[in-house]
């Protein structure tokens, strides 16, 4: 969280929108926390999208003329989204997933190993720890819940370096 992912994301997509390539972006329907029809970076950054439910979805809205398919919050789709990705990269799409690689247990966050084996190229962004200033590269859940799945901003969720990160936190706030 925090680390620039969907300004990234935003930022490749605008970029492949001045090269006059035709672009469509998707997000899971579970984050419509700033808006239904843009990706929309913490900084407010967007760009238009399509809410999805599944990844299937996804395979299913695009056009055949789009050029680059552009996806948010990998984090949030199914395993499926690994043969969406492969199937549009075999139709010549150019594919560009934005997600978080661990979950708030510093655990690997289906799909996205799973993407990143296949991936041919990887950025890996990361942001700055609130506690002690360096690169972060883990998510501290602030709020009590063992739920996996937590959509939230600054209000749940912090960046943490490795030394400053306590994946045992958002227990503990509950007590």
């Amino acid at each position: 969280m925090f680390s620039g992912k969907s300004e990234e994301l935003i930022r490749r997509l605008r970029r492949a929108q001045i090269a006059r390539r035709k672009v469509q972006s998707f997000k899971p329907a579970i984050d419509s926390r700033y808006s239904e029809d843009h990706i929309v970076s913490h900084s407010e950054m967007r760009i238009g999208s399509c809410l999805v439910s599944s990844a299937a979805q996804i395979l299913e809205g695009v056009e055949a003329d789009t050029e680059v398919v552009g996806i948010d919050e990998g984090q949030f789709f199914d395993n499926d989204l690994v043969r969406v990705a492969n199937d549009l990269a075999c139709r010549g799409k150019r594919v560009i997933i934005a997600g978080l690689d661990m979950d708030y247990l510093g655990r690997p966050f289906e799909p996205m190993p799973l993407l990143l084996a296949v991936a041919e190229d990887i950025t890996k962004t990361r942001a700055i720890c609130v506690c002690c200033g360096s690169p972060a590269a883990y998510t501290q859940r602030l709020i009590a819940s063992r739920e996996r799945v937590v959509v939230g901003a600054g209000d749940a969720y912090e960046a943490r370096c490795r030394a400053c990160y306590d994946p045992h936190l958002s227990e503990k706030a509950g007590d």
